[in-house]
């Protein structure tokens, strides 16, 4: 019996604040238990996890408050692959494990066991 590298499941802790949990039905904190394989049979990155949270978690029909592209796939140049150019918002902060996702590669941070990701809106009104 041969035993994969990739476990069946990738447990997270995923946070909103300010004032993002409203999207996310008031709850500021969700464990979630994500495939370890997106649809294409790649390891579950950033962009899967927000997908997965708009698709799954997000019962607020104002997407737009969160992402942008979501549905918007393209060839890379680079690897020829289609990608999908879902990222967060701009005004909000992504931390992964506290640091900065911007340091781990952004939407391309393939997803490990028991990582914290934070998404924190930094637009205030005026």
């Amino acid at each position: 019996m041969v035993e994969s590298n990739i476990d069946a499941s990738v447990p997270i802790t995923v946070e909103f604040g300010g004032g993002l949990d409203m999207l996310f039905s008031n709850q500021r904190k969700h464990s979630l238990s994500l495939p370890a394989l997106d649809g294409n049979g790649k390891p579950s990155s950033m962009a899967f996890l927000v997908h997965h949270l708009c698709k799954h978690v997000m019962k607020d029909p104002r997407k737009e408050f969160f992402v942008v592209n979501e549905a918007m796939f393209v060839v890379s140049p680079i690897t020829r692959v289609l990608v999908n150019l879902i990222t967060s918002r701009p005004g909000i902060l992504v931390l992964i494990n506290d640091a900065d996702w911007e340091l781990e590669g952004e939407a391309d941070y393939l997803l490990q066991k028991n990582d914290n990701i934070l998404f924190v809106s930094t637009l205030h009104g005026g």
